[in-house]
């Protein structure tokens, strides 16, 4: 036998033996305990969402599943923690869509939002509500925009935070709109839609659960949806798109994610078992309380998903020169 016959077989040798315990490993994860990791204080939609997969995993794999909640820097502390763990598969990431558009919003981002993660699933959805004050003499978008361009600088969109998914959208919408309107900060949706409430702001581009009981009650004014196609859990209001700004597309995302290096084998048994709890009536009937839609990918096309919507936002951060820290 040839030195480079010899060689060939050596290494297939290697790679057949490598196959065998990486295929070994996965059909018996998980033997311990598995971190979830939450980038967000507890209470939030982020963390509602996870302690229920959590829980459902649990039950499925018979271990603890432990959610952490490791808050600070927009998500970036929790989500660093995450790149920098173990790939088996033990420590797990929940996040919404900051953890694309992060990258270009912070000027040194502490993880590379592709590279260092290998993705498991989408998880749910979730649009904005464009809600306006009642006073606002305006019942539809293009209501809205006509009054906008007619006062310019006048108008004022409460938000969540700067470069949260309420700003961003908001932003969208000025750009979209031609539209000069002023934004106001808020740290949280929550004081931010207190204040619409009040009067002190015009509108709002809302996450649904603070917003929406108001609306039923007549004290908002709901006027469309932002994401490109209509919600199930409004499906009475239209989308921005289709009343009169075409092409509108803005919604929030939450997924799962690993440290990148995870093995194949194991991504697809987390992402078989994710899906699998997440189409069980009582979960979708949880997170339809709380604003989300169960929307779930296969791990590659989740990963093209994040980077076609991180191109988006990247292009309307960059241009707009919004930054974060």
């Amino acid at each position: 036998m040839s030195i480079n016959a010899r060689n060939t077989l050596i290494s297939g040798v290697g790679w057949l033996l490598l196959a065998t315990c990486t295929l070994a490993f996965a059909q018996s994860y998980p033997t311990k305990a598995i971190r979830y990791i939450v980038p967000f204080a507890a209470g939030g939609g982020v963390d509602t969402l996870t302690r229920v997969v959590a829980a459902k995993l649990n039950t499925a794999w018979n271990v603890p599943v432990i959610v952490e909640n490791r808050p600070g820097a927009g998500g970036n502390i929790g989500t660093e923690l995450v790149a920098k763990s173990p790939p088996d598969g033990y420590t797990l990431l929940m996040t919404p869509n900051s953890h694309a558009y992060n990258a270009s919003l912070y000027s040194k981002p502490p993880y590379d939002p592709v590279k260092d993660f290998a993705p498991i699933s989408l998880i749910a959805t979730s649009p904005f509500l464009l809600v306006v004050h009642p006073s606002l003499p305006v019942k539809t978008v293009k209501e809205l925009i006509a009054l906008a361009r007619a006062r310019p600088k006048d108008l004022t969109f409460a938000s969540g935070g700067v470069g949260g998914g309420s700003h961003l959208a908001g932003e969208l919408f000025k750009s979209m709109a031609k539209v000069d309107m002023v934004h106001v900060a808020y740290k949280g949706i929550a004081p931010a839609v207190a204040d619409l409430l009040g009067g002190h702001v015009s509108l709002s581009f809302s996450v649904v659960p603070p917003a929406y009981p108001h609306i039923k009650t007549g004290k908002l004014r709901a006027l469309a949806v932002s994401s490109a196609a209509r919600s199930a859990l409004v499906p009475e209001l239209p989308t921005i798109a289709e009343s009169g700004l075409k092409g509108f597309d803005a919604f929030s995302w939450y997924a799962t994610l690993a440290p990148a290096g995870t093995s194949q084998a194991v991504i697809n048994k987390l992402n078989g078992e994710i899906v699998k709890s997440l189409q069980m009536p009582d979960v979708t009937q949880k997170l339809a309380s709380v604003g989300l839609e169960v929307k779930t990918s296969s791990p590659d096309e989740f990963r093209q998903f994040m980077i076609k919507d991180w191109k988006v936002w990247d292009k309307i951060i960059r241009s707009l020169g919004i930054r974060a820290g």
